[in-house]
């Protein structure tokens, strides 16, 4: 099992686009057990992707809940860079 960090890169390199919900939802099931595997976390993983230039953001918008809801998306160099170094 890959550290949830992984998990969550190698996931925008599998889907065009994600936001953090589509994340929780599609790894809860391997990493549902994990402390980390929340929004206030996956948020600040992907932030950190985007200002390290491995994600950046494709879209917005509010949620039913008033909430705003950013996607983010692996554009071809920084999906090509997160395959190199993590693996499947």
């Amino acid at each position: 099992m890959k550290p949830l960090n992984y998990a969550i890169l190698k996931y925008f390199t599998k889907v065009d686009e994600a936001c953090a919900e589509d994340v929780i939802e599609a790894l809860k099931v391997e990493y549902g057990n994990f402390k980390a595997l929340n929004k206030k976390d996956v948020i600040s993983a992907l932030m950190t992707a985007e200002a390290n230039g491995l994600l950046e953001e494709s879209r917005f918008e509010m949620s039913e809940s008033n909430e705003l809801k950013v996607y983010y998306r692996a554009h071809e160099e920084g999906a090509a860079t997160i395959n190199k170094y993590i693996k499947d």
